[in-house]
């Protein structure tokens, strides 16, 4: 099953057996307004704070989740979830009523393709028969954590994103031929995964996260087309997480370098999820909300319908915390890429 250097090829393909994202309003104002499961209009979802709030966001869509795929809280084996906020109090108190046996994650906004890729992992391995992966963020939570409390009023320069309110949730079974329900749908198969390191660019502008992850994209992506001996023409899509239109142009740059031009194909979620022109959003979208949401609500169904047979889905992260941009330390950038197929193909 080893691939290459760093990739990972599936023996027993792994499905995506369920999939469902809940959003905030401004996410439902956006291009995929009528892909997601459900458009919360109040950003508090009825709590106290926005930490809380970020919890309800988990909560409800792993719940969806399940009501969507026909199972129930006891079918599912193990639990890969994370988000941004410090230690992941978000997923700590938003899973716990699941009473899942948890694994938290941490790959800053990659963190939806690590719990996929794990999840699979897991699964082709015979650990489980069914694992859910779920990632979340929330705007102003991670404002409070990472930038200003939102009362400041603080301009934001034109390279920063707009961290995205929202919760992706999938579950990553066997092949589906035992179904428990019948109600399950089959979305895509994972086919193989290739894991990124940490790609430090010096960057320290933690306004401009797209320059800092860009370079992982680009180095998890050639690792792939290594491992795999391919190039971009055996994908239909190569999907980056938030880049944004900053991170974009440094993307194409040095794929452009490394001989590979993949402006034709390629697609970024943060680019996606918000018209920039019109929703003041600057670069795009961000946060581990940001890949997750899209995957669930746009590009799983594209797979689904056969719209798109095969698509590299490669979530990017910048690793930092506050406390590490205090203290004046770069910005590193990580990626993980997945390699999703329309079943039938």
């Amino acid at each position: 099953m080893q691939k290459g250097k760093a990739s990972i090829k599936f023996d027993e393909e792994p499905v995506i057996m369920g999939a469902a994202s809940i959003v905030g309003e401004k996410e439902g104002e956006g291009p995929l307004k009528s892909c997601f499961d459900r458009v919360e209009p109040d950003p508090m979802y009825g709590q106290d704070s926005w930490e809380a709030a970020e919890s309800e966001f988990q909560r409800q869509t792993a719940l969806k989740c399940l009501e969507k795929s026909g199972l129930k809280e006891s079918d599912i084996r193990y639990l890969f979830a994370g988000d941004l906020l410090g230690q992941i109090v978000a997923t700590s108190f938003g899973v716990q009523d699941l009473e899942i046996p948890v694994f938290g994650l941490y790959g800053a906004c990659s963190t939806m393709g690590e719990a996929i890729m794990l999840a699979s992992m897991t699964v082709n391995a015979g650990y489980a028969d069914r694992v859910m992966a779920l990632a979340s963020s929330h705007f102003a939570s991670a404002e409070r954590q990472f930038r200003f409390p939102l009362a400041y009023g603080n301009q934001r320069p034109l390279s920063t994103t707009w961290t995205v309110t929202g919760c992706g949730s999938v579950i990553v079974g066997k092949d589906g031929k035992e179904s428990p329900s019948a109600q399950e749908e089959i979305y895509a198969k994972v086919t193989g995964a290739t894991a990124g390191k940490i790609v430090d660019m010096q960057s320290r502008d933690s306004m401009n996260m797209g320059a800092a992850m860009a370079m992982a994209a680009v180095d998890t992506i050639l690792q792939n087309f290594r491992d795999y001996e391919v190039d971009q023409t055996y994908y239909d899509k190569i999907i980056t997480g938030d880049l944004g239109s900053v991170g974009q142009n440094i993307l194409f740059d040095f794929m452009d370098k490394a001989g590979h031009d993949v402006k034709g194909i390629h697609m970024d979620c943060g680019m996606t999820i918000f018209d920039s022109a019109v929703q003041d959003t600057h670069s795009g979208g961000s946060g581990c909300g940001c890949s997750a949401v899209t995957l669930c609500g746009y590009i799983l169904p594209k797979l689904r319908s056969g719209e798109w047979k095969r698509v590299l889905f490669v979530p990017t992260g910048a690793l930092l915390s506050q406390i590490s941009f205090n203290e004046g330390q770069n910005v590193p950038g990580i990626a993980h890429a997945v390699m999703l197929e329309h079943i039938g193909a």
